[in-house]
């Protein structure tokens, strides 16, 4: 059995939409789950402490979750190009994972939303990808083979999920929502090989 940890912080739920979607690609796997977990806000002025369980939405992730699970999905808004204050905050505080090496070899996606279509897509997800490289993980995109990252014109790169958010715009497009399960499908493919590659 491969779990997959699909990891968001989201402010708006457009990112929580995309965990959901990749959830679901995780869960078309024989032998693989999805636990979605999520993180809490953070503070800009003071040291503030969420309650233990939130008010609605995914439970909080714990360190764990992070070293039980056998592949990741992380997400996070884009706020000036970059992820999100509290998923930042979150992997700051994984230093003991990274001196176990739990993380080490096993598979990670990133996926974002932002939104404007200038905002930050890739390089919000490139700056997940950095913290996941120094855990020694290993890093997976979305492949051309996939029809519907040709065909998108708001959302979905090489580099990971995105979704094109804002006002006049109501939910993941069909493309979209089909990369977000693609991302599942390639994270439980991946993890159940290297899960019995041990064996």
């Amino acid at each position: 059995m491969a779990d997959i940890l699909v990891l968001y912080y989201s402010q708006y739920g457009s990112t929580a939409e995309m965990a959901n979607y990749i959830a679901r690609g995780v869960n078309q796997i024989d032998g693989a789950s999805a636990i979605v977990r999520t993180v809490p806000a953070v503070s800009s002025v003071c040291e503030a402490t969420e309650e233990e369980i939130p008010d609605s939405g995914s439970p909080y992730a714990t360190l764990d979750d992070l070293k039980n699970c056998s592949g990741l999905a992380l997400g996070s808004p884009t706020h000036f190009g970059n992820m999100a204050a509290p998923m930042k905050h979150f992997l700051d505080n994984t230093s003991e994972l990274w001196f176990s090496g739990a993380l080490t070899d096993k598979p990670a996606g990133v996926f974002t939303a932002v939104s404007s279509m200038h905002g930050g897509h890739e390089t919000t997800l490139l700056s997940m990808m950095l913290p996941l490289m120094h855990h020694g993980m290993i890093l997976l995109g979305v492949p051309s083979s996939e029809p519907a990252l040709m065909n998108t014109i708001a959302g979905g790169t090489p580099y990971g999920p995105s979704h094109l958010s804002g006002a006049k715009i109501k939910g993941l497009d069909e493309d979209e929502k089909s990369i977000c399960r693609n991302l599942g499908t390639r994270l439980a493919t991946t993890a159940l090989a290297l899960v019995n590659a041990k064996k």
